[in-house]
Order: structure tokens, then sequence, then C-alpha cells
């Protein structure tokens, strides 16, 4: 696990957001975090409460105020996690929250107990309640259900998920995904070996020292192998799935453009799409879904998910932790999920590209 770290610091002048409990309601969820300018975690939630007869709610703890011809727009910020916690424990209502940066790691000490998901991943993104049988005590668990995300997008979205076993899988990136990519490749995949990609080496020998702590037998596990050049990357072994994790900007220092080149060199070229059977996991869907890897990819005959697949996952996963129900199995939730996550994700890139071209 990472070292726990700090809180991210905010403006002073940031009001913090008021934890919320309407009276009206029968159980209360969070969203956890700052800004949450871009989430669709409350409307996935609310779909699923909905399906299922539910007077809940999910509630983001951050939200924009005033107005600001600039972009992003002023917003408060979420209170200290001692707060939180002291909120969450004292609400009989209280069912769950998702939690995002920056308390994806700080807030995990501070929990009763963390999933081996969590372990893994270096950071927590739920919080649930399990209860003791015997004492009716609850007790307030951290895991982290995007390796959920992660797997069933994969899964769910690959035509022959068994070419993934003893096979290599890349990893572009070096922040939180690629760690939860890691722990998905090695337990439910089945990588031979796992290539990773970033324009900033001492990322990448973080999650290698993190993962040496973690896992001490080197021969246990999948190895993790650094690639920085292009021609290496054209010898090795292609790999058969692949998860970008990075943002969706044009590479323009010279590590960006050295990064990119290997990621080139690992997709092929259009001459050799015919040959390709492997998926890459785009998870950068906004502001658009389609990014410059997901067409050069595209380009080169690898089949492209997007990450709205991830985020829909790993919110079922939330789901079924906060309500107790198998929600994948109700017949209409998914389905309900896909099409308010697969609209929205349409509706604000549609948007982005009527404000380009006005520009």
């Amino acid at each position: 696990m990472a070292a726990p770290t700090t809180e991210t610091s905010v403006c002073p002048s940031q009001p913090e957001e008021p934890i919320h409990s309407p009276a009206h309601l029968d159980g209360v969820a969070y969203l956890y975090g700052h800004p949450l300018l871009n989430s669709l975690s409350p409307s996935l939630h609310q779909t699923v409460y909905n399906a299922l007869g539910l007077n809940w709610q999910q509630i983001p703890l951050s939200s924009v105020y005033g107005t600001s011809a600039t972009y992003p727009p002023p917003y408060t910020r979420s209170p200290p996690i001692q707060t939180f916690l002291a909120s969450i424990k004292a609400n009989p209502k209280f069912v769950g929250s998702s939690v995002t940066m920056p308390h994806k790691v700080a807030i995990m000490p501070h929990l009763d107990d963390l999933t081996e998901h969590a372990r893994q991943a270096g950071a927590c993104n739920t919080i649930f309640i399990r209860q003791d049988p015997s004492t009716g005590a609850r007790c307030y668990v951290g895991t982290n259900t995007d390796c959920d995300g992660i797997r069933e997008a994969l899964l769910q979205n690959s035509p022959d998920p068994s070419r993934f076993r003893d096979r290599p899988a890349l990893i572009i990136g070096g922040g939180g995904t690629a760690r939860t990519a890691i722990y998905v490749m090695r337990r439910w995949l089945g990588s031979s070996r796992i290539y990773i990609v970033n324009r900033d080496a001492a990322e990448v020998a973080a999650i290698m020292a993190e993962d040496r702590a973690r896992n001490p037998d080197p021969t246990a596990q999948a190895p993790l192998i650094h690639v920085t050049d292009p021609e290496e990357a054209a010898r090795l072994e292609s790999p058969a799935a692949i998860v970008s994790g990075i943002p969706n900007y044009p590479p323009k220092t010279p590590e960006e453009l050295s990064a990119r080149a290997v990621v080139k060199s690992f997709l092929g070229s259009a001459a050799e799409a015919s040959q390709q059977d492997g998926v890459i996991l785009e998870m950068c869907y906004h502001p658009v879904p389609w990014t410059e890897i997901a067409q050069m990819a595209s380009t080169a005959g690898w089949k492209v998910i997007l990450g709205s697949e991830a985020l829909i996952w790993q919110g079922l996963e939330q789901a079924r932790l906060w309500t107790g129900q198998d929600v994948i199995r109700i017949p209409g939730v998914v389905d309900a999920v896909k099409a308010v996550v697969n609209g929205s994700v349409a509706e604000r890139a549609a948007h982005m590209k009527k404000a380009s071209s006005v520009l």
C-alpha cells in the first residue's frame, strides 16, 4: 500500500461543503472528494435506486458556487477526513460512499478495515458497511471497485477473454489506474508479464518499489517491465490487453514524445491491423470518449473499449455492496445504467465538438 499522503491543499477562499442528510430520504450515500464537476456517479446510482424502488440518493460533497468566466468554475471543498468519518458514523441512514481525489489514499489508515482490492491497488474508492452478526457493530470498510470496473470492462467486451492468459499485457501511465490494472492483469487475466510505458520514470520506479513491498516473491507474480525504447517494444511479444490511464493531451515534452513513440511501436501499424487480436481499454472518457490513443489503436487493428464501461461496472459493484442486492442480475438494471452513462458521455462529447467548432 502506498504511504498515506496529505490531502490536497485548497485555496482558503473555497468554502467547505456541508454534509447534508435530507430527512425525506431513507438512505444516503456520498461522493467524497473535490472538485466533482464532471462526475457521473450520482446519476448512475440514482438509476439503480430508482430501479430497486429505494428512496436513496448519492450526494456530492463538492459543488459549484458563484459564477466564473473561466473553467473550472469555483467549487466547494469536501470536509476533512476526520469530519467526514465522524458524520457518517453518526448517521444511521448512511449506506456507503464513493471516494475520489484527493482522499483515495489519505483515507485508508482511518478506516476499520481494507479489502485485498484496496491494499493491492494502493487506494480506496469505496466505503461500505460490514455489520458484525453477533454484536451488530458497524465496520467501515474500504475497497477499490475500480478493480471490478477494469476487469469487467475487459472481460465483458473481449471476443475471447481466454486469449489474455499467459500472454503479456501493457499499461500506459503511472498513476492509480496503473496500479489497479496491474492487480487485475495478474489476478483475473493471467498475464505472463506486464509492460509499463510512462513519461515519468520516477512514477514507474515508485510503482515497482510498492509492488516489491506488497509482493516480496518476484516469482509468484507476473513481472513488471518498464519499456522506454520503441525498438525494444517492437522486439517484445505483443500484449493481448492494454489499459491506458493518461489524459488525452497531445505529447509535447521530450519524455511525452518518447513514451508516445513506445506506445505506437507496441500498437503496430495499419498494415498489421488484420493480424491484431488484442483489446485496449481507454480509461479517459472525458471530455471526449474517443482519444488520440484510441484512434491510433483502432487504426492499427485493436478493439477499443471505452472507459465509460469501467465506470459502469465499478458503479454496479458499489451498488451491490451498499444495497446488499445482486444488482447485475436484476432484469433491466444494467441496461438502464448503461443508457444513462453512455447517453451522458455522448451528450458531453457532442457539446465539446460543437464548442470547438465555434472557436
